[in-house]
C-alpha cells in the first residue's frame, strides 16, 4: 500500500477503538481523570515535503513524506521550548476535536484547513502535567499551503520533518527525565537540530509503530532533554 493508504487505514481503525494501541499512550490516557480533565486536540498532519526530501531511505516510506511540527515559544508557561503538533484547547465554539485541531493549526501556522483531509481520530491521550485529555487528529495535507509562525508569543518556529529521517535509527533516542526518586524514559527523535520528546515523542512513536514503519533502534542511546 501507499503511505496515504496506510494512514487512511490507521485513521479508520483507530477511530473505532476505545483504547490506545500503544502501551505508553494507554498509560498517559489513564494518567488523568476524565471527570476533571480539560479537552484538547492536536493535528498530526502528514503530507508531501515541498522542498528537501529525506536524507534517509527506508522501504515503504516515500522520501518526500513529512509531518508538520511546531516549536513552542520559550516564554510559555506550559511545555516551553518543546516541539509539538499544532493544537490546543477545545473552545466553546468548536464542534469537536477535529474542528479544534484545524482551528488551532491555522492560528499557529497559517495553514488553510480546506487543504487538509481528516483521516480519523486516535483515542484520547492524557497530558497529566496540565490535566488535559488530548484527541490526536490524523490528517493528510492534500493541498499544502505556506506555513510559518503566526504569533512568536506562542511559537518559536514551524517546520516540516521528513518521516524517513524520523525513522532513521541514528536519529532515535530514549529521553530520560528524573523527578525526585522517579525516572521516566520515553521514545524521542533528534532531527534538524531539535529533540522531539515527551508527549509528542510518545504519540509520534506510537503512530509510526502502528503503521508498521519503525525500524529497530538502540533504546540504550539516552538523552536528557534541556528544560
Amino acid at each position: 500500500m501507499s503511505a496515504y493508504a496506510d494512514l487512511r487505514e490507521l485513521g479508520v481503525s483507530a477511530s473505532a477503538r476505545s483504547t490506545s494501541f500503544d502501551a505508553n499512550l494507554e498509560l498517559l490516557r489513564r494518567s488523568v481523570d476524565p471527570a476533571t480533565a480539560r479537552r484538547a486536540a492536536v493535528l498530526i498532519l502528514f503530507g508531501d515535503l515541498d522542498d528537501k526530501p529525506a536524507d534517509f531511505r527506508t522501504a515503504g516510506v516515500p522520501e518526500e513524506l513529512d509531518v508538520l511540527l511546531v516549536e513552542r515559544a520559550a516564554t510559555l508557561n506550559d511545555h516551553p521550548g518543546q516541539v509539538a503538533f499544532p493544537g490546543g484547547s477545545l473552545d466553546a465554539a468548536d464542534s469537536g476535536p477535529v474542528a479544534a485541531a484545524l482551528r488551532e493549526a491555522q492560528e499557529e501556522t497559517g495553514l488553510d484547513p480546506a487543504g487538509v483531509v481528516v483521516l480519523g481520530t486516535l483515542p484520547e491521550v492524557g497530558l497529566p502535567v496540565s490535566n488535559f485529555l488530548v484527541t490526536p487528529v490524523l490528517g493528510w495535507w492534500d493541498r499544502p499551503t505556506p506555513v510559518d509562525v503566526v504569533d512568536y508569543g506562542e511559537s518559536a518556529s514551524v517546520f516540516r520533518v521528513p518521516v524517513a529521517d524520523l525513522l532513521n535509527p541514528e536519529n532515535r533516542r530514549t529521553a530520560v527525565m528524573t523527578h525526585g526518586s522517579l525516572t521516566h524514559r520515553s521514545p524521542a527523535f533528534l532531527v534538524n537540530g531539535v529533540l522531539v520528546w515527551g508527549f509528542t515523542g510518545i504519540i509520534l512513536n506510537g503512530v509510526l509503530q502502528e503503521l508498521g514503519w519503525t525500524l529497530p533502534w538502540d533504546e540504550q542511546r539516552e538523552i536528557v532533554p534541556e528544560l
